[in-house]
């Protein structure tokens, strides 16, 4: 199972998840500016002339010096996806309220793409199959479906929770402190 570690930016932003073998990397090369976290892991490489052995400790958040490609193109927009989507919203249909499993779920647009709506956090939402197929080509409006909740864009904070799955206590503490009140992920 691979272990990842929170990368961020000398001033605390997110930067990447990376693998722990890509920390110790960092580690070696003398890039670390500082870790926090409640855990580390313990990597231990050869013997050195001395005799002792080299050992290297991975915090669970770490920031790096300088910057990387990810943080360089990153828009302040995070890339939509499926899984993503339906993590924001919590597997929940916008329109029945059921709890679906993921295998379940679809993206559904509020304004159909058919009809100039764009494929945008904005204009999605999660939807089980059955309430997809019913509300069709139409709008909400047109079908007689309410929105239960409306989507939104999530912030570079709630990227970084949306885009991995298993997050270690400490790292989602770090990540919610900067999350907005008013998102879903806190409830």
């Amino acid at each position: 199972m691979i272990r990842w570690i929170l990368a961020l930016d000398t001033a605390g932003t997110p930067r990447n998840w990376v693998s722990a073998e890509t920390a110790v990397g960092y580690y070696a090369r003398s890039l670390v500016v500082y870790g926090i976290g409640k855990r580390q892991l313990v990597f231990r490489g050869g013997r050195q002339r001395n005799g002792e052995r080299s050992v290297i400790r991975v915090d669970n958040i770490i920031a790096v010096r300088g910057v990387d490609h990810a943080s360089a193109m990153y828009q302040g927009v995070p890339r939509l996806s499926n899984p993503k989507l339906f993590a924001r919203d919590r597997r929940l249909c916008a329109y029945c309220g059921g709890r679906f499993r993921t295998s379940t779920l679809s993206r559904e647009h509020v304004v159909p793409v058919s009809r100039g709506g764009r494929d945008v956090w904005t204009n999605v939402v999660t939807a089980c199959r059955d309430c997809n197929a019913r509300k069709s080509d139409r709008t909400p409006e047109e079908s007689g479906m309410r929105l239960l909740y409306l989507p939104y864009v999530p912030s570079r904070w709630e990227d970084f929770i949306l885009a991995n799955r298993d997050i270690r206590a400490d790292q989602m503490e770090y990540l919610l402190a900067k999350v907005p009140a008013e998102s879903r992920l806190r409830n």
